[in-house]
């Protein structure tokens, strides 16, 4: 492939990722996927996925092309799909339609896909490439790729805390560490995620209710209307069921409550609440199960916004993926709550992050750290 050629092919797979960026909130539990189809150097066809059980981005694209996508290029921003499911098989789509060549981002990590699409056009006759700016296109889909490659959805945590690391005052009065600007980032964060996880503790300190506020997204209007129609399942950690059924938490729609035992359980799956009792060795809800389980019921992206202990068992367990932290520029003081209720004992005990991203927001600092792999000596 010529210099020229691999310039073109980047600067379009650029276009179909802005594209898929569009179905960052509303697509789960498929991926985000965009296309573009590409005609003697013109954009004949652009599509997107919008959300589950509608057409993919390849259908989209296909039908604003009509005959000009016969021997043009697509770019798509993940293999095309090759098996029936709620849609009938992008590739399929792909060489009726008489596409000349193919670029992918990226293979589908579908075991149902797996590199299957790509070989469909191949037999095709069709020209295939892939790996074009795959490293954007993994980083949209990181929850979709880590449930199909392990079953489980990815853990973001998410925590705001003053310069001095501290979360909430002694009291447990928390409200408000970060400014406006902190505050639409997190419902942002919220909108794209499949689950939302917090604890009973939180919600009792705060009468959280853990929804997505459409007021505070900072979105263009479509956005908003899609985050707003595809709201993140609300799971509370609640071992004792203590929380009761009047609070604001279960007045504000669908909840999953995980707890250590359903003898008390009846009540709130008279009130239609679903109650899941994931016992733990140590007496506590087991998170590694809990998550296997929201794997299977296809979350791909869950954000744990919760009080120290929770947020401290998530990364005492290994089981974080990615850290979100807010930075407010005050003091708490020491008699305050500390971020994460983790006991280490010494220097050697503290785990390495990786901050990978590091901006300001508003008046505060928004700060991106994944856990660093120990290595055995």
């Amino acid at each position: 492939m010529s210099t020229e050629q691999a310039v073109l092919d980047a600067h379009y797979m650029a276009r179909a990722l802005e594209l898929a960026r569009k179905g960052l909130y509303s697509t789960h539990p498929n991926p985000r996927v965009g296309c573009v189809i590409v005609q003697n150097g013109q954009i004949v066809g652009e599509g997107w996925h919008v959300r589950a059980g509608e057409p993919h981005a390849e259908v989209h694209a296909l039908r604003q092309a009509g005959e000009r996508a016969r021997g043009a290029t697509a770019y798509v921003t993940l293999e095309p799909c090759s098996h029936h499911g709620r849609t009938p098989p992008c590739a399929d789509a792909l060489v009726k339609a008489g596409v000349g060549r193919m670029v992918a981002a990226m293979q589908d990590p579908n075991p149902q896909v797996a590199g299957s699409g790509l070989a469909r056009l191949a037999a095709a006759g069709i020209e295939v490439s892939s790996g074009v700016l795959e490293s954007e296109a993994r980083a949209l889909n990181v929850g979709f790729i880590k449930r199909m490659e392990r079953g489980l959805p990815f853990v973001r945590v998410k925590l705001a805390m003053s310069l001095d690391g501290r979360t909430a005052m002694a009291s447990g009065e928390s409200q408000w560490i970060t400014g406006p600007a902190a505050r639409s980032a997190v419902q942002r964060l919220r909108a794209r995620s499949s689950v939302v996880l917090t604890s009973a503790e939180s919600v009792i300190a705060d009468n959280a209710r853990m929804t997505v506020r459409a007021d505070e997204l900072g979105l263009d209007s479509e956005a908003t209307a899609l985050a707003v129609a595809r709201p993140p399942l609300r799971v509370l950690i609640d071992g004792r069921l203590r929380l009761p059924l009047d609070c604001a938490f279960y007045q504000a729609g669908p909840a999953l409550v995980v707890t250590c035992s359903n003898e008390h359980a009846s009540r709130y799956q008279a009130a239609g609440i679903e109650v899941l009792a994931m016992p733990g060795a140590d007496g506590q809800v087991d998170l590694p199960g809990l998550l296997a389980e929201l794997g299977r019921r296809g979350v791909n992206e869950l954000l744990v916004e919760a009080g120290p202990r929770l947020a401290g068992a998530f990364a005492a367990q290994g089981l974080v993926d990615e850290f979100q932290l807010f930075v407010a520029g005050k003091f708490l003081g020491s008699s305050a709550r500390p971020l994460l209720d983790w006991p280490l004992a010494q220097m050697r005990d503290a785990p390495a992050l990786k901050i990978t991203e590091m901006r300001a927001v508003g008046d505060d600092w928004r700060v991106t750290a994944i856990p660093v792999p120990s290595v055995s000596v």
